[in-house]
């Protein structure tokens, strides 16, 4: 898998791992770098079948596959221990690969994601489906601003959604890739195996987010031994991205708690 190291280049440094959402790209947290790569070595990267790394996933691929191909991709890097920030379906990679791989994890951050899919998060996936199956990818990344930004925040940056949506489809990850990624997201029930995962998890979460609502994280944080919930008033799904300074100063805040270290 494609991937870049900012900030701290010795393998021996605190390590932040960046994993992204349903898009894949690491280029995502754009807006965290400066931020964390100041006191961290940060990695970030782009899942298999997204962005730089390319390939055909296969069928019947699976959140333990996602997590296990982080897990090589760290063992590569000669990461003993990390923590791993990560978006929606990101987090959730992030929770099973806590799950799986005990001892690998020091912290997870889990911005805006869930236990178990909710009904409202299962309405938006359908509709974004069926955009994608009988529109066509320029219709569904023509759509997908409306389900991660607040509507203000949308008619202000006409300009940089024109933009980000040109280079969204001459990148796009492929139809196939995006609907085996996205069945697998919809498939994942972390409820019973979470009570059992003992490191400390942040859910954050916005409270605006129409994508994922908010209640969805106050659940997540309430199945874990050391869970912790907090939320933005503001910014959508995609609040790391509209209210960067806000999210960068309560992930760093959460990062240098002494539990976490």
């Amino acid at each position: 898998m494609y991937y870049e190291i900012v900030g701290d280049p010795s393998p021996t440094a605190e390590t932040v791992v960046l994993s992204a959402g349903l898009g894949g790209s690491g280029s995502f947290w754009q807006p965290q770098l400066a931020a964390l790569a100041a006191q961290y070595r940060v990695i970030l990267y782009d899942q298999n079948g997204t962005g730089r790394s390319g390939g055909t996933l296969p069928p019947g691929y699976r959140m333990a596959e996602m997590a296990a191909e982080l897990a090589a991709l760290l063992q590569r890097l000669e990461v003993q221990r990390c923590h791993l920030v990560g978006h929606a379906l990101g987090g959730i990679l992030g929770l099973q690969l806590a799950l799986d791989f005990p001892g690998l994890l020091q912290s997870v951050v889990v911005v805006n994601g869930w236990p178990v899919l909710d009904s409202q998060t299962r309405r938006c996936f359908s509709v974004r489906r069926d955009l994608l199956l009988h529109s066509g990818v320029e219709a569904y990344v023509r759509a997908q601003p409306l389900f991660l930004y607040p509507a203000d925040w949308l008619s202000r940056h006409e300009a940089l959604l024109a933009e980000e949506q040109a280079h969204q489809v001459a990148h796009f990850q492929g139809v196939e890739n995006l609907l085996r990624r996205l069945e697998a997201l919809m498939a994942v029930d972390l409820r019973t195996r979470l009570p059992a995962l003992d490191l400390p998890v942040l859910a954050l979460c916005a409270r605006d987010d129409l994508l994922v609502p908010y209640p969805c994280s106050a659940a997540l944080a309430a199945l874990l031994p050391k869970g912790c919930y907090q939320e933005m008033a503001y910014g959508g799904h995609a609040m790391s991205v509209t209210d960067p300074a806000k999210f960068n100063a309560l992930l760093l805040a959460w990062l240098q708690r002494p539990e976490t270290l």
